[in-house]
């Protein structure tokens, strides 16, 4: 049994902001991991374009073990420490208490394509369903992560997390590829904006299952809550109710607010926690 304080919910769901736990904030005694960084130019899959990506190792990290892998979408802005989500410091916290398995953070941003008049790439990468990023990410970014640290190649033991269309390319990656990522976690996706729609409460319907973990999350004022269509989040919720009832192992937190990266900042060391267990 566990008891929880007493917690009120807002008259006014629209104008939320919620305060962050401990677990984000650097704690004295918690060591601040190893960032280091590489850059993509040559990609396959998506030709023409530009990145960074970042690799955070918790201090102690011994990179001769095959450590567990959680990938983070957006790179930069879900590392950086004075950002929404801060991830790399709730990975150095859970880490110190032993929370989650010996992890290598893998952050990677999305790309650009510098000739272009119109040169982020991200809606591209992130919205479409099809395996393009998830082959992408396991067939040219892990393997130059291996390079560096020792990192488990089964999907049970890799996750990825993203939030609006990166929640998206989340769940799609993990959806196209769950042989090799196995875990989702997918702040106020932006499924409706999909092109051609959401797909997946049909294919869940029409059977389709996958071996995941999942953790989704939905803002109650996210964009479109009360509109027949383009509802980001009714989407959210059908996915989970699709889920669901298809025997997936899947978390549902809903919060209040509107299409925010807060909420989904101050849920990531349990979600993280969740993920792992």
């Amino acid at each position: 049994m566990i008891e929880l304080p007493f917690a009120a919910i807002a008259v006014n769901p629209a104008h939320v902001t919620y305060a962050y736990g401990p677990d984000s904030a650097r704690r004295p005694a918690v060591p601040p991991g190893r960032i280091d960084r590489f850059e993509v130019t040559d990609s396959a899959a998506f030709p023409g374009t530009t990145r960074t990506v970042w690799v955070h190792t918790p201090a102690g990290h011994v990179s001769a073990h095959p450590a567990s892998v959680m990938i983070f979408n957006d790179g930069w802005w879900y590392l950086d420490p004075d950002g929404d989500v801060r991830a790399g410091i709730v990975l150095d916290n859970l880490a110190a208490q032993q929370m989650i398995p010996p992890m290598v953070g893998v952050f990677v941003d999305p790309g650009v394509l510098p000739a272009s008049e119109n040169p982020k790439n991200r809606n591209v990468e992130y919205d479409a369903f099809d395996r393009r990023y998830a082959d992408f990410l396991v067939d040219e970014v892990l393997p130059r992560v291996a390079e560096r640290h020792a990192i488990s190649t089964k999907g049970l033991r890799r996750g990825i997390c993203g939030g609006s269309s990166g929640g998206n390319a989340a769940f799609t990656a993990a959806w196209h590829r769950p042989d090799a990522i196995g875990r989702v976690i997918a702040f106020n996706s932006s499924f409706a904006q999909m092109p051609g729609g959401n797909p997946y409460p049909d294919l869940l319907h029409r059977g389709q299952v996958r071996d995941l973990r999942i953790l989704l999350h939905a803002a109650h004022r996210d964009i479109g809550w009360n509109d027949a269509d383009w509802n980001w989040f009714a989407e959210s919720l059908e996915t989970a109710a699709a889920l669901t009832r298809t025997g997936h192992d899947v978390r549902l937190v809903v919060g209040d607010g509107g299409h925010s990266p807060n909420h989904g900042g101050v849920l990531l060391p349990d979600a993280l926690r969740w993920l792992w267990a």
